[in-house]
């Protein structure tokens, strides 16, 4: 009795060791997938030789590539915040693993997610190509085409101040609660269930991206900024503070530039 009572101990001693395991191996591959997408990003912007061009809403590129380089700025800029879902869907999974229920893995959550920004990917090219066209119908000057930049960032300003951004934002921010509200189960219901986290994650954080778009697609600088504040958005305790600062820089931001377009350049390319 004492020893099955002993290796009754170890075995419960065992199930959290497996998930804090589980825990961090998700963890760094998540981080390790950002990491190896900032790399491909950096050695990108490192090998143009034609700054107009890459400062072009497309950069120039088929839509192949264009997907290929938004995917990999999705992933650099969205896993770090998406990890903390992750980890919960995965959790949840072990528990009912555990239960004897059926097991889907956490890729499957992350495909479904991967899915939406993909699908936002496509609109942005076709959106890229439709500025670029409107662009060269009106022989657009330079100083209109960053006054025009200027105008998206005062609306991905203005935009903070929304109850979608709100709504958006509260649901990122609170991984188990979207669990408990949002649970489907089976594989296409994880699916369906990464494809919801990744609309809500598209709605908080949409109008933050199309600023790349008069700052410049392959900005580093830029880039990194803007991960930085979607990251304190979403996951650091004073997010909401931070995403209501972000009202005043991006207005005041676009209203100088339609000020004085050449303030748009402030960011490195």
């Amino acid at each position: 009795m004492v020893k099955l009572e002993n290796a009754g101990e170890r075995m419960g001693r065992a199930r959290p060791n497996m998930i804090a395991i589980h825990r961090n191996l998700i963890l760094s591959l998540l981080v390790g997938l950002s990491a190896v997408a900032w790399l491909f990003l950096l050695r990108s912007s490192g090998n143009h030789h034609d700054p107009m061009r890459m400062a072009s809403p497309s950069m120039g590129l088929g839509a192949p590539l264009f997907i290929a380089v938004w995917m990999a700025m999705t992933v650099a800029m969205m896993f770090p915040t998406a990890a903390p879902m992750a980890l919960a869907f995965h959790k949840v999974q072990i528990n009912r693993r555990s239960r004897g229920q059926a097991f889907v893995g956490t890729w499957v959550f992350l495909a479904g997610y991967l899915l939406v920004w993909l699908a936002s990917g496509l609109l942005a090219y076709g959106g890229a190509l439709a500025a670029e066209a409107v662009a060269a119908a009106l022989d657009l000057s330079a100083q209109t085409s960053a006054r025009a930049g200027g105008v998206v960032l005062v609306a991905a300003g203005l935009y903070q101040l929304t109850p979608l951004k709100n709504l958006c934002l509260s649901e990122c921010r609170t991984p188990m609660s979207f669990i408990m509200t949002s649970w489907r189960g089976g594989t296409a219901g994880a699916l369906q269930m990464g494809a919801i986290h990744g609309a809500w994650c598209l709605g908080c954080c949409w109008l933050l991206c199309a600023i790349m778009f008069p700052l410049g697609m392959m900005n580093v600088a830029a880039l990194a900024t803007i991960t930085l504040v979607i990251f304190a958005e979403k996951i650091l305790p004073c997010g909401v503070v931070v995403a209501k600062a972000m009202v005043v820089i991006l207005c005041a931001y676009g209203l100088f530039t339609l000020i004085l377009p050449r303030i748009l350049l402030v960011f490195p390319g």
